[in-house]
């Protein structure tokens, strides 16, 4: 029989501070967050009165409008969808292919292309090496720019190898009997015990995609292959938003404003990626906990 032990005064004062704390650090978070999105369901023109902390004064959509009408910003989101989808399916099966081949012990040279790839981690050519490289490959004002350069990430094989290296020995033992190659061993059996993995690093990488600007702002200079993150950086560094404004049903109206737009575009581009985590969290967590417990 386990007894239960009443909690003194000291614990239960400890534990209350924990609670308030841990409320405090939440709001700090989640009130940002709530204030954009306040403002972005705000009137345009009441909202430059300010005043508006925890609900819409004047409820209204225009500056949604506005966004969705805009075909440039439209554009840049089916560049971002297409990106995230593409960058991250081709990321996650080359990241675990170069992976499983390096959790094989009997790999050639395979401490060196540890020391190699552990290097790059730390150290990196810089922007300007890496900007004739990508140019010198063809890549620039390319689709594909977003794509190849992002395939492998070596702080990722080390993850898939951490679970690689857990899955049974005997599985793939029993594949080599039954006539099965490597490669029909990783298709077959190694990738589909490794959802959780998988899947933690599909959310990594498509969180980086989505929310990648930089590429499109250094690579890019056509405008029809931008991202919408890149779009959305111009407008917010520029501090201009006519052309936006301009695309909303019957041109430019008084209760559409610059700030307004850009609220309502923050908005749009965030949620398509926070509507996904929960579907992956579970995996998610799973995955990120891979070799932190041994038995």
């Amino acid at each position: 029989m386990l007894s239960l032990r009443r909690r003194t005064a000291g614990e239960a004062v400890f534990d209350g501070f924990n609670v308030l704390l841990m409320l405090l650090v939440c709001s700090i978070t989640v009130y940002p967050i709530w204030y954009v999105l306040v403002n972005s369901f705000n009137d345009g023109a009441d909202a430059m009165r300010g005043g508006i902390y925890f609900w819409p004064r004047v409820f209204s959509l225009e500056s949604y409008e506005a966004v969705l009408a805009n075909s440039g910003i439209m554009k840049a989101m089916g560049v971002t969808v297409a990106k995230t989808v593409i960058g991250t399916l081709a990321h996650v099966f080359f990241t675990a292919m170069v992976a499983y081949a390096f959790s094989r012990r009997e790999l050639i040279g395979r401490r060196l292309y540890m020391f190699l790839g552990t290097v790059t981690m730390f150290f990196s050519g810089g922007l300007i090496p890496t900007y004739l490289l990508i140019r010198d490959l063809g890549l620039l004002d390319s689709f594909w720019v977003y794509i190849i350069p992002a395939m492998f990430n070596f702080f990722d094989l080390i993850i898939f190898l951490a679970f690689f290296r857990e899955i049974p020995a005997g599985l793939e033992e029993a594949a080599k009997i039954d006539g099965a190659n490597d490669f029909r061993i990783f298709y077959g059996i190694v990738l589909p015990v490794s959802m959780p993995v998988v899947a933690t690093i599909a959310l990594f990488h498509g969180v980086y995609q989505w929310n990648d600007y930089f590429t499109g702002m250094i690579y890019i200079n056509n405008q029809e292959l931008q991202p919408i993150q890149t779009y959305l950086y111009r407008v917010v560094a520029q501090a201009s938003s006519n052309q936006m404004m301009a695309a909303a049903p019957g041109g430019i109206t008084k209760n559409v404003t610059s700030q307004s737009i850009k609220l309502a575009t923050m908005v749009v581009t965030t949620l398509p990626i926070v509507f996904v985590y929960p579907f992956l969290q579970k995996y998610f967590v799973k995955g990120f906990m891979i070799g932190s417990i041994k038995g």
